[in-house]
């Protein structure tokens, strides 16, 4: 179908567009940008006066619970949050069940998911066998499948040995290894950050060094073996210190964070609140400013939702007994801007470069970590487009969420940013 979206605000950050241009779209590609191609007679015409017309956002972290975890959410229910939120490539972690660790799961997934016609799904495959941090994948026959990458999802390898070889396997072949700073025993019973806040509520902690000590470890492996790797769900200050004096070291890094934990506190816990209890845990205000300042200076290179659908039997449940995790596709665009709205507040810049800025992370930068030609709307670029208004506000209840996840530490707040109409490969998907 041939589309021509007018009236609306171009941001590109990949490209450096940020004005008024139209966007004319065909063969499920973008065919102009301000003029109309020769001959071009638009078969839909989506007025977009007061949005803006972005990239299609790009998620580093999206569960989606097939195979397996069907009682907590299916494919069809989270690719339509995925689009509601205007996010259009989704990389998900293999710890499914059964775990993504042969070609024909990978396959499967990547089948249901293209038959839906909605978002781009990437998984990630398993490191090692069953993610029991023993054997390792057969990688090669992972990647022709169509895994992007490879990594552990939230378990450990205890056997730093293990870790080496699958390092030195993934450089072998370019893979990158995505693998998430948590020493294995260091608070591995622990459901809240170490502090003042969990000691008074008498819940286990997880302590900093947690994700130090493990981020020690893999730097050096890093500096062995020259694999790229990116880093998931950074959490702490001390972390992120470590992260940026590699980088200026020049290892082959890239890093992440969720998005909860750039707006939310251990004291967000509240009343013992299991939408809260997260993984890594919230952590302290000091670390919240540490992972603000880190987005703005490039350390973090993107944002994800770390969309991780809960059923009620799961976390309606003591704090300590409920299991981690909160819904995330349809909030990522608005606590970008929520993020956005800091910058401009605290960091003296204009509300339009902070918003630029946000959508980057959420896009341009996020496809770059992973190397996909997607989170662009250059001539040619596959046609992956949110269009939304920012400053609509929406107030976050969990009948308004398309997840079958319902839980989310944000439930009652209002957000800016409201999705209109999410186009991919050159098809509307979503229209409000």
């Amino acid at each position: 179908m041939k589309i021509h979206i007018k009236n609306g605000h171009l941001i590109d950050p990949a490209n450096g567009i940020d004005a008024k241009q139209d966007v004319f779209i065909a063969a499920g590609k973008i065919a102009g940008l301000g003029q109309a191609p020769e001959g071009f007679v638009a078969a839909k015409v989506i007025d977009a006066s007061g949005l803006v017309v972005a990239p299609g956002f790009v998620d580093l972290s999206a569960r989606l619970r097939e195979p397996g975890y069907e009682h907590k959410a299916t494919l069809e229910s989270e690719m339509q949050a995925a689009i509601q939120g205007g996010v259009t490539s989704l990389i998900c972690p293999p710890d499914t069940d059964p775990v993504l660790d042969e070609p024909g799961l990978v396959e499967m997934l990547k089948h249901r998911a293209k038959s839906l016609n909605q978002a781009h799904v990437y998984p990630l495959g398993a490191l090692t066998m069953g993610l029991k941090g023993a054997a390792l994948t057969e990688m090669a026959e992972l990647t022709d499948a169509g895994c992007i990458g490879f990594a552990q999802a939230d378990q450990p390898i205890l056997d730093t040995t293990v870790l080496l070889r699958a390092m030195q396997y993934a450089k072998t072949f370019d893979y990158t290894v995505w693998l998430r700073p948590q020493d294995p025993h260091l608070g591995r019973k622990g459901v809240a950050h170490s502090g003042p806040v969990a000691s008074r509520l008498g819940l286990s902690g997880v302590p900093v060094m947690a994700e130090t000590i493990a981020l020690h470890t893999i730097l050096e492996l890093v500096r062995v073996t020259g694999t790229r790797v990116h880093l998931c769900r950074m959490s702490s200050a001390a972390g992120l210190e470590l992260v940026r004096a590699a980088k200026q070291e020049g290892l082959p890094i890239s890093c992440d964070v969720g998005a909860h934990h750039i707006h939310l506190t251990e004291n967000d816990i509240g009343f013992f609140d299991s939408n809260a209890r997260l993984t890594p845990p919230l952590r302290s205000q000091r670390d919240r400013d540490a992972i603000h300042r880190a987005l703005l200076d490039g350390t973090i290179d993107a944002i994800c939702s770390d969309h991780t659908p809960v059923d009620d039997d799961e976390k309606l449940l003591p704090f300590g007994e409920a299991s981690p995790g909160a819904t995330g596709l349809e909030l990522l665009l608005s606590l970008a801007l929520k993020w956005a709205e800091n910058c401009a507040d605290l960091d003296k810049q204009s509300s339009q470069q902070s918003l630029v800025q946000a959508i980057a992370k959420i896009s341009a930068d996020a496809a770059r970590v992973v190397g996909l030609p997607s989170g662009q709307l250059a001539l040619g670029s596959v046609a992956d487009i949110c269009l939304f208004d920012p400053a609509a506000r929406w107030t976050v209840a969990a009948k308004a969420l398309a997840s079958q996840g319902k839980h989310t530490p944000f439930l009652g707040y209002e957000l800016s940013g409201q999705v209109k109409t999410t186009i991919v490969a050159g098809h509307i998907a979503y229209q409000r």
